[in-house]
């Protein structure tokens, strides 16, 4: 037995172990997102190491999102399995409920995608990222309805991280790419040779005899060994992608990636930054002033609705807020729609229709490099506020975007596999415009607007 099926088998084994550091990572969730909020906000003069508000600024959006997502590159799901609170906590809530049946609405495939982007967007309105209330709004309701949806549905199951969680679709589209899985032999399975260990319990409630790929298990570990078919093995990082002609798979997994992960995410890492966006503003404004519409020039809105710090002059006005909704909402009808028309064209070009949701995957890694690259940004920030220079990070900027977009090429090339060769320089011509349209964007924010 090779050492990754031996550590798959020790999460099994050592359930009582991971338990325990799943509560401690609650534990020190609730203390991060709560405890800020009851503190004064921080003066100019306050530092990360000083400032217990700005110090979980710094865990929440500097260390942990960023890392999350990495992780779920190198490991697949495990944070999803081992780690995340809020499924340890709709789990845990699960128990004590009525174990309601799964109404046909909440298995909607859409949810993931629709939350993300609406959290994303709202997110930006409040300024989640600098300030303990907004984090405390969205990441403490996100809880707070896992927590519900957990006493209310299935017991023993984490209903909200299969069906509504805002971020699993993302979590999915990137565990593609893990080199580190568990496999599945059905027909081992089948035939029940070896001995029998105690059915698992699966939250997520995936069908474990027939899982394939990564991207729906949490790597929990609790089926490891199960009928003797059940591995945790290494894999090629490109085996799932290139397998995508092959499998089932929802729609929803693409438009999530080009309108939300590629254009809506990047839509609000930029538009601080952005001017367009100031132009854009200036635009309205002047044109609100010459028809004497003066009211959404004002900044009175509550804080839960948008930016509303006065002591800090930070506030935003009701029309920072349309400007902002509209941007965002261009960024992604621009990027992801221009996406969409060149992966379209791509399978016209190829002869089969059928090939888009599968050269839309290959655009993953591009997706999960600009949302490292995004997040990241907050952790250069707060680290240089602190005094580091970080003289390397454009470097470092530059050489992950570039390798995103080679991994993203090489991909789309070998799925095109099996077409004539001058379709498939043309639909290859296509995959590269649309990884082009991509970099430029992150080219403006990180070069050419700096």
């Amino acid at each position: 037995m090779s050492r990754l099926a031996q550590l798959g088998d020790g999460m099994r084994r050592h359930a009582r172990l991971i338990r325990a550091v799943q509560w401690a990572v609650v534990l020190v969730y609730a203390v991060l997102l709560v405890l800020p909020v009851l503190l004064p906000l921080p003066d100019s003069q306050a530092r990360v190491v000083n400032n217990l508000t700005l110090l979980a600024q710094f865990i929440f959006w500097g260390l942990w999102w960023p890392f999350v997502l990495l992780s779920m590159v190198l490991f697949g799901r495990l944070w999803c399995g081992v780690l995340c609170p809020e499924g340890s906590l709709s789990e845990w809530a699960s128990r004590y409920g009525p174990g309601l049946g799964i109404p046909r609405w909440l298995r909607w495939g859409g949810w993931p995608t629709l939350g993300f982007c609406l959290t994303t967007l709202y997110g930006q309105l409040i300024s989640v990222y600098d300030y303990a209330q907004a984090a405390l709004l969205i990441l403490g309701g996100s809880t707070v309805a896992a927590v519900i949806v957990g006493l209310l549905f299935v017991r023993g199951k984490r209903v909200w991280c299969r069906y509504l969680c805002p971020v699993s679709g993302v979590f999915a589209l990137l565990a593609r790419l893990a080199p580190v899985h568990f496999a599945v032999d059905e027909q081992r399975w089948k035939a029940n040779d070896a001995p029998r260990l105690p059915l698992p319990n699966c939250a997520p409630l995936l069908d474990i005899r027939r899982l394939q790929g990564a991207s729906d298990c949490h790597a929990c570990g609790r089926c490891s060994g199960q009928r003797g078919a059940v591995r945790l093995i290494a894999r090629s990082c490109n085996q799932e992608i290139l397998q995508a002609p092959r499998q089932p798979g929802s729609a929803w997994d693409a438009r999530l990636l080009l309108f939300g992960v590629i254009g809506l995410a990047m839509g609000a890492f930029q538009w601080t930054v952005s001017p367009w966006f100031i132009a854009l503003k200036q635009t309205l404004a002047m044109w609100l002033v010459d028809h004497d519409w003066l009211w959404p020039l004002q900044a009175n809105a509550p804080w839960w609705l948008l930016t509303h710090y006065p002591q800090l002059n930070d506030s935003f006005s009701w029309l920072d807020g349309v400007c902002i909704v509209l941007y965002l909402g261009g960024s992604s009808l621009v990027l992801g729609g221009g996406c969409w028309l060149l992966l379209r064209l791509a399978t016209w070009v190829a002869g089969d229709r059928a090939l888009f949701r599968p050269l839309a995957l290959t655009l993953t890694p591009l997706g999960g490099a600009g949302l490292f690259l995004g997040l990241s940004a907050t952790t250069v920030k707060l680290l240089r506020y602190e005094g580091l220079g970080l003289a390397w990070v454009q470097s470092a900027r530059a050489g992950l975007l570039m390798a995103a977009v080679g991994w993203c090429l090489w991909l789309g090339w070998r799925q095109l596999r099996g077409v004539g060769r001058w379709s498939r320089c043309l639909a290859g011509l296509c995959v590269l415009l649309s990884t082009g349209l991509v970099g430029f964007g992150w080219w403006l924010q990180f070069w050419g607007w700096g």
